[in-house]
């Protein structure tokens, strides 16, 4: 009786102790020491949450890393992370990571409509440039390139309105990818129908002048149901009179090369240029495509294949075969020697000498390894220097002389979309928008990357921005810019 007593009494003062401990932590941090010691049970969920990865976290407020769940550190609380494939309202690390990207760009949209003066090099400004090149430390092309790198952290957002004859489809298609032609004054569209299937336009940069900015976006009737793989520029009767599109096959269509017109669209043509004649040639599977201006290969057209390249006239049909061994992801000719570089699905760069048959050996006259599938090659204007970019968002400048990278710049992102690569010698920058839709810029001379533009939309894998950068936007006399689609809006970055 007596040994019973003392035991109730025991138990008594431990339930007292615990429950004073409770009162004194409160309700969170109750629910962390319960989190703590049975991992298993689940926190509640809400959309309303913007939660932030326990690695993070447990870094900042010293909170213990638990596996298979996440600290929040607004609220103060475990949530447990769910799989995603059976629950209606998932906690997922897809989701959290998802919502911590577009907060960040929420930030640095914040930052950039209050911060309206940018410094691209830390101290780097305007009147220390000025006092350097009087001073005698810089000459005239180093003061150039500096001036376009301040004039490049310097530019503002503001949106381009789009005319058409048709209105109701410019807010409902959406932005695949544009593409200028070499005088910058005409770009190319292709835009996603709503109802399925792919538009081309080409939208007349004529207009594009501050303060109000007003494109015109002349179309045509020619619409496909096949995803558009590549797309060039092609001079066949006069500079970029077409444009060269590389479909894929669909059902029992097979793929093909269409050399496209530019004059079927309308007003888009010179006046008193005749309406062309679009040309298709049947070639199945290709990745790529390129167009030459090398005299020693003039009108034809470069498509790669799984495994295979072929060269193409255009006039006479006349057909090359080049044999590889991985699938060619790009391509471009060498404007003096006759030469054509690929980038390859195996991470291999290699160039063609197009005065070889495809019989012979040794057609390969140059090659370059990267570590990964190449995305883009970009032959500079010497023919020296050669920049790529792959899907490991690797970006680097190779000596075509010694075969060495000399050069790489940092930041790029990419895990495994086909993304362009544009290098502008003249303003001495390289811009790429990676796969977590930001558009970097670099200082082509330094690899210093100069800014970070976010998406003006949420971040989402297919509405990845497509870009064009130049020194005369509406043509020969426009001034320097960036130009920006991304779903149904288009933006221009112009030099202040």
């Amino acid at each position: 009786m007596y040994k019973n007593n003392w035991q109730n009494r025991r138990r008594g003062r431990r339930s007292h102790q615990q429950n004073s401990r409770l009162r004194q932590h409160g309700p969170d941090e109750r629910y962390n020491s319960v989190a703590e010691q049975s991992p298993q049970d689940s926190g509640p969920i809400s959309d309303d949450e913007s939660p932030s990865t326990s690695s993070g976290s447990a870094g900042s407020s010293s909170v213990p890393d638990l596996p298979g769940f996440y600290f929040d550190p607004e609220k103060k609380r475990y949530f447990r992370l769910l799989p995603g494939h059976n629950n209606c309202n998932p906690l997922t690390k897809e989701s959290i990571r998802q919502k911590e990207m577009e907060s960040k760009r929420l930030q640095l949209l914040e930052e950039e409509d209050k911060q309206k003066k940018k410094i691209a090099r830390v101290g780097f400004n305007a009147s220390s440039l000025l006092q350097k090149s009087k001073l005698g430390f810089l000459n005239v092309t180093s003061y150039c390139r500096l001036a376009h790198e301040l004039r490049v952290s310097c530019m503002q957002r503001k949106k381009v309105q789009i005319q058409s004859s048709d209105p109701s489809a410019l807010a409902s298609d959406r932005f695949n990818l544009i593409l200028a032609d070499t005088n910058s004054d005409r770009l190319f569209t292709v835009n996603d129908v709503k109802v399925g299937g792919s538009k081309y336009g080409i939208i007349s940069l004529r207009g594009l002048k501050t303060p109000s900015l007003k494109v015109h976006m002349h179309e045509n009737l020619y619409f496909t149901n096949r995803k558009v793989n590549s797309v060039c520029w092609a001079s066949l009767n006069h500079l970029d009179s077409h444009i060269l599109l590389c479909l894929m096959g669909i059902a029992e269509t097979p793929g093909c090369a269409t050399l496209l017109p530019a004059s079927l669209f309308v007003s888009s043509h010179p006046a008193g240029d005749r309406p062309g004649m679009l040309c298709s040639f049947r070639i199945p599977g290709a990745w790529s495509c390129a167009w030459s201006l090398n005299i020693q290969a003039n009108n034809c057209f470069s498509t790669g294949l799984s495994r295979r390249v072929l060269v193409t006239n255009v006039v006479t049909g006349h057909r090359q075969s080049f044999g590889t061994s991985s699938d060619v992801l790009a391509q471009q000719f060498a404007l003096m020697a006759p030469l054509l570089f690929n980038g390859c699905r195996s991470g291999e760069i290699f160039a063609i000498d197009l005065r070889c048959r495809n019989q012979g050996k040794g057609w390969k006259a140059t090659r370059l390894f990267h570590d990964s599938a190449v995305t883009s090659v970009q032959i500079l204007q010497e023919e020296q220097n050669l920049m790529a970019s792959d899907m490991a968002g690797t970006i680097k400048l190779w000596d075509l002389r010694t075969t060495k990278c000399i050069r790489q710049y940092e930041g790029h992102v990419n895990e495994y979309a086909y993304l362009p690569l544009h290098v502008h010698e003249e303003e001495g920058i390289v811009v790429a928008v990676g796969q977590d839709c930001y558009t970097r810029i670099w200082s082509f001379h330094d690899a210093c990357l100069l800014r970070t533009i976010p998406s003006p939309h949420p971040t989402s894998k297919a509405d990845i921005p497509s870009v064009a950068f130049s020194s005369r936007l509406g043509g020969f006399r426009g001034a320097p810019g960036l130009l920006m689609a991304v779903q149904q809006d288009l933006y221009c970055f112009s030099y202040t």
